[in-house]
């Protein structure tokens, strides 16, 4: 088994253990992806990543983080992301959706204005969670309990709105500070109903969601879930690697296939912490305590490195971030380096 072994989940086989890992491009108008996301996705495909996963995407209006985020919750946008997905498939790729509610962390400005809060006369909204807990300097209000029914519905419907675009796969984004993340994390989640205090009640709306999610996708189409593993704050609310088996197990047996184990989202993690594969131990402990696929992160950079986590049995996929960012064409160029086979499009092969 190696870094270009394909691998099968469910009815969905990729070519290779190569995976674009889904970063935001902050380029989109009205949530419509257009060519610059076409053109980045695309190039990653032609590069020869086994799967394209998209940056977060937006399930509603309100879900968004800043205005130029993408969505996927009315036809429009629909209709542009199977243009995309259409031409993923034709370099013989797959290609899955990174289904998203920023919540607490939304109404923000572009990043090239430092990503400050929106003002009403910008185009700000109110922004909502799990509890009206400080997150960069804004509290948010709390979701009623019908808000959140509403929610679990607009994921539901916007699961059904991917199929029609024709994705292969969704994932669910429940990390990095996001709104799931928000609830399962007792550093923000300080509700008292069904939907806070206990561990099972923070999880809940995770676990819910992908209930209404298996329940609209085919039998045959994997579901992924990218959850932050741990929440790199020392203190018992902190969220803990043991919580995240925890939840793994939980989320296996509601028909989860695959967990991404990435990790932060409410804190800056301190430079001694972070260094090349820093969090792919994340994904090891999960696959081994639970027999999920899982998938690494964290400053994979090299064919070496990223063939060793699949060769020594670490994780079944590696998710390329930065490194794709510098390098489309990563995973033929891992490939050549590692002197094994892999597709090359005919009208690059001169080139190689």
């Amino acid at each position: 088994m190696n870094l270009f072994s394909p691998i099968q989940l469910r009815s969905l086989e990729l070519k290779n253990r190569i995976v674009l890992s889904p970063m935001q491009q902050y380029s989109a108008q009205n949530g419509i992806p257009g060519n610059w996301h076409l053109v980045h996705l695309g190039s990653r495909a032609v590069g020869g990543a086994g799967l394209i996963l998209t940056e977060c995407t937006a399930v509603s209006e309100e879900g968004l983080a800043t205005l130029s985020d993408v969505g996927i919750w009315n036809e429009e946008q629909q209709n542009a992301w199977k243009n995309i997905v259409d031409f993923v498939h034709e370099q013989n790729a797959k290609i899955g959706i990174q289904l998203w509610h920023s919540g607490g962390k939304g109404s923000l400005k572009h990043p090239n204005e430092r990503m400050k809060p929106l003002t009403v006369e910008e185009g700000g909204w109110i922004v909502k969670c799990s509890s009206p807990t400080e997150i960069n300097g804004v509290i948010p209000q709390e979701l009623s309990i019908s808000e959140i029914q509403e929610l679990k519905n607009k994921f539901a419907q916007a699961a059904v709105r991917a199929i029609k675009a024709g994705f292969d796969t969704i994932e669910l984004h429940a990390g990095h500070g996001y709104l799931f993340h928000q609830f399962y994390s007792a550093l923000i989640n300080k509700r008292t109903d069904e939907y806070g205090g206990s561990f099972e009640n923070r999880i809940r709306f995770l676990v819910e969601t992908v209930q209404e999610v298996r329940k609209v996708i085919p039998e045959t189409m994997p579901l992924l879930v990218r959850i932050s593993a741990v929440d790199y704050v020392e203190t018992e609310e902190g969220w803990t690697l043991d919580n995240s088996i925890r939840l793994a197990e939980i989320l296996k047996n509601e028909g989860v296939d695959f967990i991404t184990a990435s990790g932060g989202g409410f804190t800056n993690v301190s430079k001694d912490r972070v260094f090349p594969g820093y969090q792919v131990p994340f994904a090891t402990a999960i696959k081994e305590k639970t027999g999920l696929l899982t998938g690494a992160v964290g400053m994979i950079t090299s064919a070496k490195q990223a063939d060793e986590i699949i060769s020594g049995n670490k994780a079944d996929l590696v998710i390329i971030a930065r490194e794709h960012l510098r390098d489309p064409y990563f995973a033929i160029h891992s490939a050549i380096q590692l002197e094994l086979d892999t597709e090359i499009p005919w009208q690059y092969r001169r080139a190689f």
